[in-house]
């Protein structure tokens, strides 16, 4: 029996990206069932040779162009290659909003939700006049993602799939959009991400960041500093005022906006910024807590990978990844991403409490070992399954 043709839609595919990361694991695993048609403009990590690549050219230019390119090519290629190839797929699946025909989409974002949480710093007012020509961009390009949200997410037709239950409430808030929801998160590579491996890597990890034995280092990952909660951090770790107290920053952002905090908490010399680097089970070694009170995330995957390391996590409820803790028993969950006097109590209590951070690291790593990406390709099949079409062609 013939494979079914999936058509699938996204501006490029790598393992070094999460979103983009899911559909390489998903297409890796579930080429011998499917005839995966490609259409993009740059694919990485996936062997082409199980495949087929449609590549799109790239249009530079600022990046509301582009994606408005990119949305006018993959439609102009897929309908050549249906009337002229006689390449018509039995479904269309798409990771985020890259075309207005999908079958299927994997929502990792709900832009309405982000713009809602970030208004406030778009606003030409309070920004300096020389950053407006890029704050306009921004807006514009929320703009139109929110619209066309607005236009595909309520489709009944559609096959829709979340990376956490928080995203699915969120599509509910906004669209009003409740049914044909399957919740699928993300899996993890155990060969990278495992207690044993943290441990072979930890004493080297720590010398390579100047940490000694005493030291007590929190882990924070991400590249938008403010939004993955630093600035509670920073507060909760001066209320501990424990001189053992370290924080590792890694990611790309700009640590001069957190300066002022860093002296008032009395933390100089005590917090790094550190670049990212493609071995991130690097930092979960070095660290004895990941710390991550995210003002909005959908699905972190830092704390998760920290999880599988076993390493005891505190993150915030605004994470769809606290969906996998049980506060108390495999980490800690901060109801309020602000609460700096909840979190200090808790950084206090690992600090002085070796039994609890083994104890919360070993449960951690067990309820992390249900994440993997086998598991989130058989839903991924069922999903597949769920959008084809009934004649077998879209």
């Amino acid at each position: 029996m013939p494979r079914r043709r999936i058509a699938i839609v996204s501006p490029f595919i790598d393992k070094r990206h999460g979103t983009e990361r899911r559909v390489a694991e998903c297409v890796s695993r579930l080429a011998g069932d499917y005839e995966f048609h490609i259409y993009s403009n740059r694919v990485e990590d996936v062997d082409l040779d199980r495949v087929v690549w449609h590549r799109i050219p790239v249009l530079p230019g600022p990046h509301l162009f582009a994606y408005l390119w990119w949305f006018a090519a993959n439609h102009f290629w897929r309908w050549r290659d249906r009337r002229f190839r006689g390449l018509a797929p039995a479904a269309v699946y798409s990771p985020g909003i890259n075309c207005l025909d999908a079958d299927a989409i994997s929502v990792h974002i709900v832009f309405a939700r982000f713009r809602d949480c970030v208004k406030d710093e778009l606003h030409l007012t309070r920004n300096p006049l020389v950053s407006w020509p890029q704050l306009i961009h921004r807006r514009l390009y929320y703009r139109l993602i929110e619209a066309l949200e607005g236009h595909v997410y309520p489709r009944p037709d559609l096959a829709l799939a979340v990376v956490s239950h928080k995203v699915g409430s969120d599509l509910g808030h906004y669209y009003g959009r409740t049914d044909g929801i399957s919740v699928i998160y993300g899996g993890l590579d155990p060969e990278r991400f495992s207690p044993e491996r943290r441990a072979a890597l930890r004493a080297s990890a720590r010398r390579a960041l100047s940490l000694v034995e005493t030291d007590f280092a929190l882990l924070l990952i991400g590249n938008d500093w403010k939004n993955k909660g630093l600035l509670c951090l920073l507060q909760a770790a001066g209320r501990v005022e424990d001189p053992r107290v370290k924080v590792l920053v890694a990611g790309r952002d700009n640590p001069a906006p957190f300066a002022a905090e860093i002296e008032k908490q009395g933390l100089t010399g005590r917090v790094s910024f550190l670049p990212p680097r493609p071995d991130v089970e690097f930092f979960y070694a070095a660290a004895d807590a990941y710390v991550g009170p995210s003002l909005e995330d959908a699905f972190a995957q830092p704390p998760a990978e920290s999880m599988a390391c076993g390493l005891p996590v505190i993150t915030s409820r605004n994470n769809g990844g606290a969906e996998i803790i049980v506060h108390g028993q495999n980490g800690f969950v901060l109801e309020d991403p602000t609460d700096s006097v909840s979190l200090a109590k808790w950084i206090g209590q690992l600090l002085s409490d070796p039994s609890l951070c083994r104890r919360l690291g070993e449960a951690a790593a067990e309820a992390a070992r249900g994440l993997t990406w086998e598991q989130n390709a058989r839903q991924m099949h069922e999903l597949f399954e769920r959008s084809c079409r009934p004649n077998g062609a879209h």
